[in-house]
């Protein structure tokens, strides 16, 4: 994985386990990678990750099952979503937003082009 210096790797890592929360590559009540494990697969202290699952845990996105391991939680979806949409309107929108008004854009100029992308990517 290929981590931003624009922000914190366990906020990334907590990106890349609600991404695949999202799309379903890791389903409700599954159990998810160990601390260790998920650690060497990105290549990252175990503390960092093991900071990213508190992160998750407080967000009620993931739960612990003492001396099992970590799952995903019931309602992981609603909560990854709510937390994904938080960040992205808060961080990306604002820079989208400036981009399309120095470049003379409106907000239907894009809706052919996110129509085009999904066709492409999640048909």
């Amino acid at each position: 994985m290929q981590f931003r210096e624009s922000q914190a790797i366990y906020l990334q890592i907590a990106d890349y386990v609600c991404e695949k929360i999202l799309l379903k590559e890791w389903k409700v009540e599954e159990r998810i990678p160990a601390v260790r494990e998920l650690a060497v697969q990105l290549e990252v202290n175990p503390n960092t990750v093991m900071r990213t699952y508190d992160f998750l845990q407080s967000r009620e996105i993931i739960y612990n099952q003492r001396g099992i391991g970590y799952f995903v939680s019931p309602d992981a979806i609603k909560h990854a979503m709510e937390y994904r949409k938080t960040e992205f309107s808060e961080k990306d929108l604002p820079k989208v937003f400036h981009n399309m008004y120095l470049l003379g854009m409106e907000l239907e100029d894009l809706k052919t082009k996110f129509d085009n992308y999904k066709k492409q990517h999640f048909a």
